[in-house]
């Protein structure tokens, strides 16, 4: 077994392997740029070597940096984690030709499947079903949309080298099959040099649906089910599960077959992933290949107890798999949520910065795996499992030059149902200040009655929220627990504040039991029986709830249990009440005394100020260009100036016409969050 490692990456993925490579006593060396001195993976590892500035394309993706670390630390071995290096068949090559093992496949395997025609053609001749379509070259939009018409419309124009969602349209007619050629070409050549396009039939209503699997150089492949990975925003995964709520045993064995039968025929040896998309009627095509461990890997290692990192590392070393097909048990649900800096609220932009408060949920070890340990005997039951894979700590900084996942939580249950309760609360329970979150977004799904009924498709996300994320209104059921538990809350601060030192002989403050609770709206009247157990609230209008629970004034985090049924509050104090955060809303709760209320209602209502003549910075980031001057008059849809944030430029344009009066930056400037950037008259 190799002694020391290298792992080519950074974030939660390089602690992700740090965490295996240790259990197995393997030394670990991590690479580092400047912007990442003191990041966790750099704490955790043995040994690390800086590689260069920021930005990935001069330090982590730089072949000849990261074989120079390699040399300068001994390391027999890279894992290249993924994103960067891990599927660079340059990269296999220069570790091969130095001597060192690459955890991962392959340098054919990888040239193979990373080409989408090329491995298009490989799956056909491998009889694996692959989407109707047109794989040769395409000279013009003429070509393309005589092709496009004996597909059938809708079609897919796709860039062969593609990925992340650039270089690719759908037509669902002549006209858009003509403009989707020549856009998609642009693209492609313009993001990877690469302008070939290929045309396929468009799947509807599909699912999208990957398989795992796990092949070693002697021969021996193997699949562990499969990730439903439908949720996704832009082409990006934002949930995932395991197994799929939609797949039965049949349909899942013939996919998972043909997954293993892809890889051998390009005698894959690692981990790997074959994507396919699935329609309404359980039919399924092969889509890519990824050749490399997926992000959502957690979930594929809850339900069958198996480390997918310490596999690679073996299999990596020549070693023959010990696990074959009738080992592998699907056992339990499992779900991924990832955490991203990016802000709902505003269109999920980007947010980077310092994390003045990072507190993830407490891992709870249960199900098949947690601790990287592989389970024996029966199948587990009982309690749910939490698992946080993250590369960042409180205190820690969210580049502006990387990508922007903060965390990936994961729960697990013995039932999908479970797993999902399980999972409300663990994003009820995790604390994230400083930046922008998708913490309240992921909730919001968690909830949703589609996802819910697991009766979802890639077009979740765009059809269930058009407009974007707004927040969420909770129903009246939920509310009456969350204005319980506040209303109990306040009680208990009220005796502090009434039990301060220093008062006046004969001033004692007493505290009453009946309050008025305001929240998303609504008002309600309350009065509060206390013993030493807790609170029984009762409402006008009859209803009681019991509400127990462990908060002290001041704690930011409130676990209560309110109906016989847990509630988990995020606690924050504002005059008169709480900044309550639950269940993908944000309440202001003002808890008072009748007499209090009755005053407050009779005061006006505090307006915001008027910015409709401004240009706020929706994001932190950085001035790229200004596009225009004071003076000139701009029209709707008008670029006014360019802000870079997390390796992409935004395009800030005006919204209604007007005269620029104002300019307050410039290019270089580095603005944060609502900075006026420009007035207009």
């Amino acid at each position: 077994m190799f002694n020391k490692i290298l792992i080519a990456n950074r974030g939660e993925i390089a602690c992700r392997v740090i965490k295996t490579a240790r259990k197995m006593g393997i030394q670990t060396v991590a690479i580092y740029s400047d912007a990442d001195k003191q990041a966790l993976h750099v704490q955790m590892a043995d040994d690390a070597v800086h590689i260069g500035p920021p930005p990935a394309n001069q330090s982590y993706i730089v072949i000849d940096k990261v074989m120079e670390a390699i040399k300068s630390s001994g390391a027999q071995a890279v894992h290249p984690g993924y994103g960067f290096l891990s599927e660079n068949a340059k990269f296999a090559e220069a570790l091969d030709a130095a001597g060192v093992a690459f955890i991962g496949p392959p340098k054919g395997a990888i040239e193979a499947m990373g080409d989408k025609i090329t491995s298009k053609k490989i799956a056909q001749e491998a009889d694996v079903s692959t989407v109707p379509g047109y794989m040769g070259l395409i000279e013009d939009a003429d070509e393309a949309v005589k092709i496009s018409g004996e597909i059938g419309y809708p079609v897919m124009i796709k860039a062969s080298a593609g990925g992340g969602g650039k270089g690719m349209r759908i037509a669902w007619n002549d006209e858009e099959a003509r403009e989707g050629f020549q856009s998609s070409k642009n693209e492609a050549a313009n993001s990877f040099g690469d302008d070939r396009i290929f045309i396929e039939k468009f799947v509807t209503q599909p699912r999208h649906i990957e398989i795992q699997v796990l092949c070693d150089s002697h021969g021996n492949g193997i699949y562990l089910g499969e990730r439903e990975c439908s949720i996704q925003r832009r082409n990006q995964k934002v949930v995932e599960e395991a197994p799929s709520p939609f797949l039965d045993q049949a349909t899942r064995k013939a996919m998972g077959e043909q997954a293993v039968a892809l890889a051998q025929a390009v005698d894959y040896a690692s981990a790997g992933t074959v994507e396919f998309i699935v329609d309404g009627d359980k039919n399924f095509y092969f889509l890519e290949m990824n050749t490399r461990l997926q992000v959502e890997h957690p979930v594929t290692e809850l339900i069958t107890g198996v480390d997918l990192v310490e596999q690679m590392i073996r299999v990596a070393n020549g070693e023959k798999l010990t696990i074959t097909q009738e080992d592998v048990t699907l056992t339990g649900w499992a779900i991924e949520n990832r955490l991203y800096a990016e802000d709902p609220y505003r269109g999920f932009l980007p947010s980077i910065g310092r994390l003045t408060r990072y507190r993830p949920p407490m891992e709870v070890a249960a199900g098949p795996l947690l601790e990287n340990d592989r389970w024996q005997g029966e199948a587990p039951t009982g309690p749910a499992a939490v698992r946080n894979d993250t590369g960042v700590y409180e205190g820690g900084e969210i580049s502006m030059y990387y990508d922007p996942m903060i965390a990936k939580l994961c729960t697990w249950a013995p039932t999908r149902a479970e797993a999902i309760e399980a999972m409300r609360v663990a994003l009820d329970s995790f604390e994230v200040e400083g930046i922008g979150h998708n913490l309240p977004f992921l909730s919001a799904v968690m909830d949703h009655p589609k996802f819910v009924s697991g009766d979802m498709t890639t077009a979740f996300i765009a059809e269930e929220y058009p407009d974007g994320f707004e927040g969420v209104e909770l129903p009246e059921a939920e509310l009456m627990r969350i204005a319980a538990a506040c209303s109990a809350m306040h009680r208990v601060a009220e005796i502090r504040r009434a039990r301060v030192s220093g008062r006046m002989d004969n001033h004692e403050r007493k505290v009453g039991a009946d309050w008025n609770v305001r929240l998303q709206g609504q008002s309600c009247d309350v009065v509060i029986d206390a013993d030493q157990e807790g609170s029984t609230v009762r409402f006008e209008g009859g209803t009681e709830l019991r509400v127990s629970g462990d908060w002290t004034p001041g704690d930011q985090l409130a676990e209560m249990t309110v109906a016989n049924m847990p509630l988990v509050l995020k606690v924050g104090k504002i005059s008169g009440g709480f900044r309550i955060r639950t269940r993908g809303a944000d309440l202001k709760v003002h808890v008072r005394t009748p007499r209090q209320a009755e005053l407050a209602r009779k005061m006006p209502e505090k307006l915001p100020p008027d910015t409709t003549k401004m240009l706020l910075c929706p994001m932190p980031g950085l001035v790229v260009k200004m596009d225009v001057a004071v003076g000139d008059e701009v029209q709707d849809g008008q670029a006014l100036c360019t802000i870079e944030a997390m390796k992409m430029e935004n395009i800030l344009r005006a919204e209604r016409k007007g005269v620029v009066s104002k300019i307050n930056a410039s290019a270089g400037d580095s603005l944060a969050v609502d900075d006026v950037i420009m007035e207009f008259e």
